[in-house]
């Protein structure tokens, strides 16, 4: 938490010293990243967003002073909050939080990922997408336009960031396991017109973790709260073949690392299972752990003494092994 303050802090710091915001879209004058600073996804409003009448709205739910339980909605400004390592090896993971599309919670399954990885030598970005609940335009492609976008960010600006645009991962919790599937499945979907170089690049992770995903429209495995919430309550069959990445997986989705609990009572495990043996089908390297006992939204920090709390070294095994990792 501490380092997760510092880095807010430091943000502030630049805005009232420098007399700039650090936020905005990224820029060839601004090369170095500062821990903490936060960056607009799009250049000005985003896609299909131009008329909503809201602006990102922080909700705080606990009612413990000492503990923070944040939900983001009335997303109308998708961004990027990056987490820098002490001595970054090149390789980036692109963390989107759950919240079933309609919320993102923040103190959860982002800033905690950073915690992890950072000393890994990993740098996090935490993406804060769009919700499809909220009134956009196309409003089904909204959290696949802003999982594109993200990739394509950090990739234009690797070289003078310092990462390499070979070592681009995206993991996504929950409803965000969803929008990462999607993005895995359907990089090569045009879901919004260009709008500057960025969208010259791939949209391609070069990896993919998921946690508790929810994948599959199907309504036998569905997930029925991010499925009303994606797309509506009665939606056509074209719809939910459309929006099921586990129908959409090819030889060239990225290698991906998948962790569930098998009783968790939000999203039925074969919904894992299902995008797995996808990719097992396709040929595309996969490695999938499910355990007995965790429920949903176990994160990294909520595991206790569970065999499940062993998930973060497994998946750091298995990125050394598929090379995005050093050892």
């Amino acid at each position: 938490m501490n380092k997760r303050f510092a880095a807010l802090m430091k943000v502030a710091a630049c805005a009232a010293v420098v007399g700039v915001f650090c936020m905005g879209t990224p820029s060839a004058e601004a090369a170095a990243l500062q821990n903490g600073q936060e960056f607009n996804l799009w250049p000005g409003a985003a896609p299909g967003s131009e008329q909503v009448g809201f602006s990102n709205t922080i909700t705080e739910r606990s009612k413990d002073p000492a503990k923070h339980d944040r939900i983001l909605t009335k997303i109308s400004t998708p961004t990027l909050t990056v987490y820098q390592p002490e001595k970054p090896n090149g390789t980036s993971v692109i963390v989107a939080p759950g919240g079933a599309y309609s919320r993102i919670v923040i103190d959860k399954e982002s800033g905690e990922v950073a915690d992890w990885l950072n000393p890994l030598g990993v740098t996090v970005f935490v993406l804060h997408y769009r919700l499809p609940c909220e009134g956009h335009i196309h409003a089904k492609d909204v959290p696949l336009e802003d999982g594109e976008r993200a990739v394509r960010i950090v990739r234009q600006h690797a070289a003078e960031w310092g990462l390499r645009t070979d070592r681009i991962g995206l993991l996504g919790f929950s409803a965000a396991g969803h929008l990462a599937a999607e993005v895995g499945a359907q990089f090569d979907k045009q879901v919004y017109a260009p709008v500057d170089a960025a969208d010259k690049l791939s949209a391609r992770p070069d990896f993919l973790i998921l946690g508790y995903p929810v994948i599959t429209m199907d309504p036998a495995w569905e997930s029925t709260e991010t499925k009303n919430n994606l797309l509506g309550k009665s939606p056509t069959k074209a719809d939910l073949r459309d929006y099921s990445p586990e129908l959409h997986i090819t030889a060239h989705t990225p290698p991906t690392f998948l962790v569930l609990a098998d009783d968790d009572p939000a999203v039925p495990s074969a919904n894992a299972v299902l995008y797995y043996m996808g990719l097992r089908k396709a040929g595309v390297q996969a490695e999938m752990h499910i355990f007995k006992e965790g429920g949903h939204g176990f994160g990294l920090t909520r595991t206790g003494d569970l065999p499940l709390a062993q998930w973060p070294k497994l998946c750091e095994q298995w990125m050394t092994r598929i090379g995005v990792l050093e050892k």
